[in-house]
């Protein structure tokens, strides 16, 4: 029998070793008479700048006994390993193979579950493996060349990827342990299994999804990169295949559309094959930057800079009395990289992105305001994919063009007037910036929320509303705006055999949370089709 044992503090100078010793005071017994221990978590209370480490621990005592008797002790629990099982199979028969449209977490994680039951499923994804991606990313930030099929928001790994590998998720879901366990044993640090704030880091996470990939692969799945799934093929309201440039129709009943919150064309070719859709509320606004240090000092005061610690960050909120609007920092990348993450020509987005160790000098944050769908201007259900277009095609053009992102300095935008020179904050977005007033290319209620939440946010965190912090423009791309409505069985409301998943079907927000979905996805797939047998050769059919 195992014991939870919860909230064990260790003073920041008190090394890990000493975590024993921490257990043995609260359950009263000789250290001897334990007999192994794991952390389940770890998180941080900086609340009074005297810095203490919170742990959970599952326990492992020499006495059976003793376990009992400290059970429902205060916090003291009985703790149970998660084991994930796979749901039984069903009864109809699989025509051709799964069918998975994106290779972003939820596809991926859907892949990797159909895989291991024995599917052996086919991902088309509409953009480049890894590393060809990392190569057009680079080749935009020299200002080279701009892909519109890969880029940040598509390719292997999805948008994700080439962010922070944030694992940070507000979803109650036990699915959330699989998900990081696989990702450990892919190649991910252990740490991400008990770190209140989990994180992988671009650097390391693409070599993650590169082993997850093979993986699936040994298993019989099947990756075709640079397939634009362009069309789904219906028949009497049944999803019966899809057709993708370059591949041909695939003929499939099990249709898993994992397809990303930027996959506007495909919005688009799905709204005209009848998909039911609905707008949904979205958040825009810019990235704000400060120097790493200035935000250490703020969250640990004079332990700011202690090994033990890295890079502080930080999450915050605000509603705005002038426009009556939530207002939130979203996506925070401590000593990380605001970086250029359209996904169309003649459109500028950003995003941010941090490696696993964090070592930049700046750390950056999305600060976003929310929007509902009845300020896209119309009703109809893409009506917020024209929106953040809109939007975007301001700011490509006020940053001159060529990707050039507008800038502005915190002081100069809270006081409506042009900056003039960079100060000790200098900016990290690549191919480049351009000085501009922001507020031209922001809808007059966000520029206004944003100053309220900027001077709302100074008084929760020192030195947020910095006259030489760097707020750079536009980030759009917080969520869907769209959501592909679906039954509780993850099916398409009106389009049998279509599963849509993740992010892009507006179901999830971030890697966690679009795993899971994937996952769910794959589970719907299993429970209704029987076990592809040994003898039963499993084609990808095409026409």
């Amino acid at each position: 029998m195992l014991l939870e044992i919860k909230d064990l503090k260790l003073h920041i100078e008190e090394n890990e070793e000493e975590l024993a010793r921490a257990i043995s005071r609260r359950l009263r017994i000789d250290a001897r008479s334990i007999e192994g221990y794991r952390i389940l978590k770890k998180s941080i209370d900086a609340r009074k700048k005297d810095i203490y480490f919170v742990y959970n621990a599952a326990v492992e005592l020499a006495d059976s006994k003793s376990c009992k008797r400290l059970i429902n002790h205060k916090d003291i629990l009985e703790y149970e390993e998660f084991q994930y099982a796979l749901p039984d199979f069903g009864e109809e028969k699989l025509e051709g193979r799964p069918v998975i449209i994106g290779a972003g977490p939820s596809g991926l994680f859907a892949a990797l579950i159909l895989a291991e039951s024995g599917f052996r499923p086919l991902i088309l994804e509409r953009g480049a493996d890894v590393d060809s991606r990392t190569k057009d990313i680079q080749s935009l930030m020299s200002h080279v060349a701009f892909s519109e099929r890969s880029n940040i928001q598509f390719g292997e790994g999805g948008a994700g990827t080439f962010s922070d590998g944030k694992l940070t998720t507000r979803i109650k879901d036990s699915r959330i342990k699989l998900v990081l366990r696989r990702f450990v044993d892919f190649g991910a640090p252990e740490e991400i299994l008990y770190e209140y704030k989990p994180h992988i880091g671009t650097d390391i996470l693409k070599a993650v999804i590169k082993n997850m990939r093979k993986y699936i692969e040994a298993l019989g799945g099947e990756f075709r990169f640079n397939h634009l799934v362009d069309e789904i093929l219906i028949k009497d309201d049944e999803a019966v295949g899809i057709h993708a440039a370059g591949a041909g129709s695939i003929i499939s009943n099990a249709i898993i559309g994992a397809i990303g919150h930027s996959a506007r064309d495909t919005y688009e070719m799905l709204f005209g094959k009848g998909l039911s859709m609905e707008s949904k509320p979205i958040a825009i606004g810019v990235r704000i930057e400060h120097l790493q240090e200035m935000i250490d000092r703020a969250q640990y005061g004079s332990l700011a800079g202690h090994p033990r610690l890295g890079a502080a960050d930080y999450m915050l909120t605000h509603r705005s009395e002038s426009t009556g609007r939530s207002a939130y920092t979203f996506c925070m990348c401590p000593g990380g990289y605001v970086v250029p993450a359209a996904s169309e020509k003649g459109r500028l987005v950003t995003n941010g992105m941090s490696y696993h160790n964090r070592a930049g000098q700046n750390a950056n944050s999305a600060v976003v305001v929310s929007v509902h769908p009845e300020d896209f201007g119309d009703c109809h259900p893409l009506a917020g994919i024209s929106f953040q277009r809109r939007w975007e095609g301001k700011a490509y053009d006020l940053g001159g063009g060529g990707y050039i992102a507008p800038v502005q300095l915190v002081g100069d935008f809270l006081q409506d007037r042009p900056s003039k020179a960079f100060g000790a904050v200098k900016p990290t977005y690549r191919p480049g910036v351009e000085m501009a007033e922001l507020k031209n290319c922001l809808p007059d209620f966000v520029a206004a929320a944003l100053k309220d939440a900027i001077t709302g946010f100074d008084k929760k965190l020192k030195s947020f509303a910095h006259p030489e912090g760097i707020l750079t423009a536009i980030e759009t791309r917080t969520s869907s705006p769209v959501r592909l409505v679906r039954k509780p069985g993850m099916e398409s409301e009106n389009l049998k055999n279509f599963y849509p998943a993740g992010e892009g079907a507006g179901y999830a927000g971030g890697i966690m949370s679009s795993a899971v979905d994937g996952i769910k996805a794959a589970e719907a797939v299993i429970k209704r089709f029987r076990s592809p047998g040994k003898d039963e050769v499993i084609k990808c059919g095409m026409q």
